[in-house]
């Protein structure tokens, strides 16, 4: 069954502004109409709320999530001013990867009903609607652009399209139904011995360019992808020399694969890595989760039925078993097989010669699921692009000249970490940027997508050039404020600001503790070791954040400080000489808004907000709400400088710092003003320096006041 496919990323060079929101309406829309209806697969109100697999959240929160996602950018980009929803916003703000700091306790969620998110989705859907329609745009369409944010959010729901549909794959058939728009490929009456035999192809050295340049060019002065959107981690500049290899002409089938799970593949600990042996040994597995054995045999699982096994479509496997497939096909043929590296993968791409015209099975233009693996042949291989994604061995990491882009920073840094492997060509569901040659998307290679893989043939590749040092200047800038060195006999400010915190809360329960704001969390391991049972660091920059649980995971943290133009020095953190060992085991960092905290965010008996408040969009908001999620008689801890600034704070919701009846009326006139019904203040507001090193030779010195408040019984 044909239906009607996604285009790739528009091209918006060329078009005038009113050609600009029309096709730009159309693609949001399309996106929109298609990802409602992949959730009329699931069969009841039950199948929204039953996890298909541990790891990760109901659908319901998927099918609140994109929505949620606009929402967010557009606040972030200024193109909307306030929330549709804020119980929602904060409940599907952030999905999973694993993350330590993402929660997935079903206790912590009352989820709504399947009513209430579509009709949350409509009044989304009307919001970019009319944003589309009436908003000023000033060209050109590019990433500091704020109408970036609405092809963010479209290119983002496109990948849960895809991610869902994995998800409901993995779901208990009972929970879904066949659709008409969403019918799989007839599956051929293809058996065993019938499947095509793969063979290898020999593939010339060459050179392979990655990387979309400055992110801030001007998409229309360059060619190809980098006219089209891309996420962050495409950008900056890679190039290297691919020796010659061979590569199988086709991705490895179900037939094929077979080979591996009848000589006992999946019970023999000598072809897994450590890392994929001990999922196989947890999980039990001996065979790819999407095959079944019944009693008249083999069966595969798609999206909403089982069918007949077909044995020349192509195996859909993790990455741990991709590999020791190859680690046992180089023990049967004597030669150094492998997965390929994603140079290898843009090598055979290029010698394919592909656009975005070739045929094949991608972006929803056929059947909904795989197909042959000798239907679509790309020069003297098949299926170099479509059909299923193809895992490598090359984990992600950062081109030169990488920048995370500021109105999504937790994109792609947190999977710089090792354990992300990238997946290349698209799947027959991979629409938008997914389906560009450009587009690098990784995933934690225990985890499943519609993902299969081909081998390679050859010396190992060379590992990516990347420093272990996090050379993101403001997270160096706060990693040194938090744990490095003093200067100018300033003491420690975030470790100041938990002593203080600690003393006045001297004789008082110190069972939980948050710290909003929390940056890369040194108050937090203070407080934890000053007694606290349970501290929370909140902040909002999943940069921080991953910097802060990377620094309890991993026990240390390095970071490359700029001295003097491009000079740099380096720097080591450990947990342990810094005495936070014991403690760390009782901090957990969790990303949030502080103006749009969750509801599982309650009963603290000390909460310490550090240069905070002149950093929120809504702080009025925050004080309003901060003493509902605190026990009676706990202790607030604010400290600002009070440097309100338009960029960060609507003048609107400044605090203080103006005149309020024609007399001056500072911040903290406003603190004694705003928390009275609630707090009663604890002594008289004090001074405490601090001081954040930008160079060698560059220093912010500046002065925070410290309010301390009691709340109400």
């Amino acid at each position: 069954m044909k239906h009607n496919g996604f285009l790739v990323s528009p091209d918006w060079c060329g078009l005038d502004e009113a050609g600009l929101r029309c096709e730009l309406l159309a693609y949001f829309t399309k996106c929109f109409d298609r990802y409602e209806s992949l959730f009329s697969c699931l069969s009841s109100e039950q199948a929204y709320l039953e996890k298909p697999i541990t790891l990760r959240h109901p659908l319901i929160f998927y099918y609140g999530h994109t929505a949620t996602f606009f929402v967010n950018k557009l606040l972030l980009a200024k193109l909307i001013s306030e929330r549709i929803n804020p119980r929602f916003e904060a409940m599907f703000a952030v999905g999973v990867d694993e993350m330590s700091w993402d929660d997935l306790n079903d206790a912590h969620y009352d989820w709504p009903t399947v009513a209430e998110v579509k009709a949350y989705r409509d009044q989304v859907r009307a919001c970019v609607t009319r944003i589309i329609q009436e908003a000023p745009f000033t060209p050109p369409m590019g990433w500091d652009n704020p109408w970036w944010a609405i092809l963010m959010g479209i290119e983002h729901e496109l990948i849960h399209l895809e991610t869902s549909s994995v998800l409901i794959r993995q779901h208990r058939l009972e929970y879904v139904r066949p659709q008409l728009n969403w019918q799989p490929e007839p599956v051929s009456a293809c058996v065993l011995e019938m499947a095509p035999i793969n063979t290898l192809a020999d593939v010339p050295a060459g050179l392979v360019l990655l990387g979309k340049g400055d992110p801030n060019q001007n998409a229309c002065s360059v060619e190809g992808d980098a006219r089209r959107y891309g996420w962050d981690n495409e950008y900056g500049r890679h190039e290297a020399e691919i020796p010659a290899f061979k590569a199988s002409r086709l991705l490895v089938s179900n037939a094929e694969f077979m080979g591996f799970v009848e000589a006992g593949g999946y019970a023999d600990a000598r072809y897994w890595s450590e890392e994929g042996w001990g999922w196989r040994e947890f999980t039990g597995v001996l065979h790819p989760t999407f095959w079944h054995h019944r009693a008249g045999g083999w069966t595969l699982r798609l999206m909403c039925e089982e069918v007949p096994m077909p044995w020349d479509w192509p195996v859909e496997v993790n990455y741990h078993e991709a590999a020791a497939f190859c680690a046992w096909k180089a023990e049967q043929t004597g030669q150094p097989v492998r997965l390929p590296s994603e140079d290898e993968w843009a090598r055979l791409y290029d010698l394919a010669g592909i656009s975005s015209d070739t045929p094949a099975q991608r972006h929803l233009a056929g059947g909904c699921s795989s197909v042959p693996v000798n239907r679509f042949s790309h020069g003297d291989f098949y299926d170099i692009v479509g059909n299923v994604w193809q895992w490598t061995c090359t984990p992600i990491y950062p081109f030169a000249g990488f920048e995370a882009h500021p109105l999504y920073d937790d994109f792609s840094i947190p999977t710089f970490d090792e354990r992300h492997n990238l997946i290349k060509g698209g799947s027959w569901i991979s629409c938008g940027n997914e389906a560009l040659r450009a587009s690098r998307y990784a995933f934690r290679r225990h985890f499943f997508q519609h993902a299969g893989f081909r081998y390679v043939v050859g010396a190992p590749p060379a590992p990516p050039v990347v420093s272990r040092y996090e050379d993101d200047a403001l997270l160096a800038q706060y990693a040194e404020f938090h744990y490095g060195q003093s200067y100018f006999a300033v003491p420690n400010f975030p470790a100041a600001v938990a002593q203080i915190a600690l003393e006045v809360n001297r004789g008082r329960p110190r069972r939980r503790a948050l710290d909003i704001g929390c940056a890369v969390g040194r108050t937090s391991l203070e407080l934890a070791r000053g007694g606290f049972d349970s501290v929370v660091g909140v902040d909002f920059s999943a940069r921080f954040i991953n910097l802060a649980d990377e620094l309890i995971a991993q026990g240390l943290v390095r970071y490359a400080l700029t001295d003097e133009g491009e000079l740099q020095s380096f720097r080591e953190i450990r947990l342990d000489q810094l005495g936070f060992a014991d403690a760390a085991s009782r901090v957990t960092f969790w990303q949030g808004d502080a103006c749009n905290l969750k509801d599982v965010h309650r009963d603290y008996d000390l909460v310490v907000a550090a240069n905070l408040i002149d950093r929120l969009y809504d702080p009025h908001k925050f004080l309003a709400d901060i003493g509902q999620r605190m026990v009676a008689g706990g202790v607030l801890v604010i400290t600002s400088p009070y440097t309100w600034l338009e960029e960060h704070t609507p003048r609107s919701q400044w605090l203080g710092g103006f005149k309020k009846g024609g007399e001056r009326y500072s911040t903290l006139d406003a603190l004694h003003e705003l928390l009275a019904q609630d707090f009663v203040p604890m002594g008289a507001p004090r001074d405490l320096p601090f001081v954040i090193r930008e160079t060698a030779r560059k220093f912010q010195h500046s002065v925070a006041q410290v309010t301390c408040w009691e709340r109400r019984g």
